[in-house]
């Protein structure tokens, strides 16, 4: 049985990090930061972890709905759900992106913090290694996961994905425009060699 080895703050929010979950490092905070949801909106937090960005966004959220493959981190998620209050809120699954969703289920708003290191498969041979390693060029998951999310926007909805300037950050923005959303920068903060986090939104129907 998975169990709370450290505690995580943002705010007034605190957050129980499980063995085998993915605690939350620089990218979890800056997307945290710049986390804007409108009032009532329903929300897919892709790629859970402890639940922090879906327990943040339920504050305003008419809904939300958090998916992570990793079963120790939807446990750890929908406890932390109740230690913030927002349980009720909230609707856990566990499953890889888009897959045990229906298909006629779409959202106003989509979260990913994802793997988007380079890595080979020794490194995501563990569950927390899945949490960060995104294949040889680091764009495995993220290339699957714009592919497919356009069909599961609301007319008018956004999408915000944390990812490296080691993946590409230009060919992110491409693919998100070959896929038919407008998509910018929100958001960066540089790391020490070389690298910078960075925050990308993509909308619809504009």
């Amino acid at each position: 049985m998975p169990y709370p080895t450290k505690r995580t703050y943002f705010g007034d929010y605190v957050f129980n990090i499980y063995e085998d979950v993915y605690e939350p490092a620089e990218d979890s905070f800056l997307f945290a930061e710049n986390l804007d949801v409108k009032e009532g909106e329903q929300v897919l937090d892709v790629g859970t972890g402890c639940g922090m960005l879906g327990i943040l966004a339920a504050k305003k959220a008419g809904g939300v709905v958090a998916v992570d493959l990793n079963p120790y981190a939807i446990r750890c998620a929908r406890e932390n759900s109740a230690l913030n209050g927002v349980r009720s809120k909230i609707d856990f699954v566990q499953a890889s992106l888009f897959t045990a969703l229906n298909t006629t289920v779409a959202f106003d708003l989509i979260l990913f913090n994802a793997p988007y290191l380079p890595s080979d498969e020794s490194e995501a041979a563990s569950w927390i290694g899945r949490a960060w390693a995104g294949g040889a060029n680091g764009r495995e998951v993220v290339d699957c996961f714009i592919s497919e999310v356009p069909l599961r926007l609301k007319p008018r909805g956004r999408v915000l994905l944390m990812q490296s300037t080691l993946t590409g950050v230009e060919e992110t923005l491409r693919k998100f425009g070959a896929q038919g959303l407008k998509a910018s920068v929100k958001a960066e903060r540089k790391l020490p060699f070389f690298e910078t986090l960075t925050l990308i939104e993509a909308k619809a129907g504009l």
